[in-house]
């Protein structure tokens, strides 16, 4: 399923996300994870390294076979690293999708914060899947699927603090 968002939507959503970033690691040529290199049990609990079974992950209609594609990219604020954005891809749904996990050092002092994650398709100069959250304490957020796994992609996020007037933001490496 592809999302798209109106012009106005696509420019707040450039404008709240991110800069797009300039280097590359070619992605598809390498083999997916083992199952056994994958989470063994389908447990719905939250997971830094990202679990396609969780609740959040349903709610955003990741398909379960989903694994991390490339290098995550690192939110930092004021040079502390506060949160992590990886990408992910489904073969059995043919989407990939943004993933943020927000890490615990930030939570514990930040209160409450805003987040963004999404696709970035170089091919299109689009950002694609997008879903925000704000005022919240979670940690866990996946985009919606995007079908743009024959494109050059990266996940890209953002957290912006209570307060703070910017987002800050990052994007994992380019995958094509």
């Amino acid at each position: 399923m592809r999302i798209r968002f109106a012009k106005t939507a696509v420019a707040a959503l450039t404008c709240a996300l991110l800069t797009v970033p300039a280097s590359a690691a070619y992605a598809g040529s390498g083999p997916a994870p083992k199952p056994s290199e994958r989470s063994a049990a389908k447990s719905t609990a939250p997971s830094a390294k990202g679990n396609p079974s969780s609740k959040a992950a349903e709610a955003a209609g990741v398909c379960d076979d989903a694994y991390q594609i490339g290098s995550t990219g690192y939110v930092t604020r004021s040079g502390v690293t506060i949160a992590s954005v990886k990408q992910f891809y489904s073969p059995e749904c043919g989407e990939n999708y943004g993933y943020v996990w927000v890490w615990d050092s930030f939570r514990e002092t930040a209160g409450d914060y805003d987040v963004t994650t999404a696709v970035y398709s170089y091919s299109q100069d689009e950002i694609l899947g997008g879903r925000s959250w704000t005022n919240t304490t979670k940690q866990e957020f996946w985009s919606h699927g995007t079908d743009t796994v024959k494109e050059c992609t990266a996940a890209v996020g953002s957290v912006r603090k209570a307060g703070d007037p910017l987002s800050d933001q990052a994007a994992s490496s380019k995958r094509c």
